[in-house]
């Protein structure tokens, strides 16, 4: 279970979350798209995750599209024994198509209308971390960030985050308001947002690393993990996952699964402490 205090963090001072969440990507269809083919399950694994001690759930208006939400307001939101155990991230902004296309939309009256759809599909007065999913080119990024303060300043939002930005946006963003945290792209395999990792060590500004485990494609790293993982008698998914956690204070994974088994797993990794030198060898 994720047990550890000291693997705490707050969001905007706060909100005390365990640095190792949940993201709810996968409880969706095939390919993100539309409902799981046993939704039960997909709630069930929600319902474990919390009682595992997790308690900081991610996910978007455009998983499913909108299935994912909605699943996370009939296992958890709806459930008073759960809902005040959790808090829970959505985002907007990105939109998803029938045909698996993702493309991004920023513009200040789509997000308005996005946030009170997520509003509604979870079943909430107040969204406990809204993000930004993906600057939108034809879309001043001020204006998208500006439409989002505008809601927290109504009551709408509690909490503001940015996604897949850099160091430049993200200081633009913090311009206009408070920014709790930032998901961006990173794993073992692929640190190319370093800089903006940096940046939000400096704020204190979460960080949250969407695929943390490049999806099993930790490219020249994955024999040095194998070895670590046998070191400890766990999987290289582990490994990777306490090592992101050692990397950075403000580190937040949010490795998603539809299996409870794999879950567990996940949540496992949380209580792996690697050596200095186990840990030097996974950063070179």
């Amino acid at each position: 279970m994720v047990t550890n205090e000291s693997d705490a963090f707050e969001l905007g001072g706060t909100d005390e979350i365990h640095r190792l969440g949940y993201g709810a990507m996968r409880i969706t269809g095939e390919e993100i798209i539309g409902e799981p083919d046993d939704p039960e399950n997909a709630r069930d694994v929600l319902r474990r995750a919390v009682d595992l001690g997790v308690d900081f759930i991610d996910t978007a208006d455009s998983y499913g599209p909108g299935v994912s939400e909605r699943l996370i307001r009939e296992a958890l939101l709806s459930d008073p024994e759960y809902r005040d155990e959790v808090v829970v991230a959505t985002k907007g902004g990105l939109l998803r198509n029938r045909d698996g296309d993702w493309l991004p939309n920023g513009d200040p009256d789509y997000l308005r209308n996005a946030a009170l759809a997520s509003l509604d599909r979870l079943g909430v007065d107040e969204i406990d971390l809204y993000q930004f999913h993906r600057p939108d080119p034809d879309t001043p990024f001020e204006d998208s960030v500006t439409a989002i303060a505008e809601m927290q300043d109504e009551g709408l939002i509690r909490h503001v985050g940015v996604s897949n930005v850099d160091a430049e946006q993200l200081d633009k963003a913090r311009e206009i308001t408070d920014i709790v945290t930032v998901q961006n792209e990173y794993n073992l395999g692929n640190r190319e947002s370093e800089d903006v990792l940096e940046a939000c060590e400096d704020a204190g500004i979460g960080f949250i690393p969407w695929y943390p485990l490049g999806a099993g494609d930790l490219g020249e790293k994955e024999q040095v993990l194998d070895e670590i993982a046998a070191n400890h008698d766990a999987s290289r998914y582990q490994i990777g996952l306490a090592w992101l956690l050692e990397h950075s204070d403000v580190m937040l994974p949010i490795p998603g699964t539809s299996s409870i088994e794999h879950l567990e797993e996940n949540v496992a990794a949380s209580s792996i402490d690697l050596s200095d030198e186990e840990y030097e060898r996974l950063a070179a």
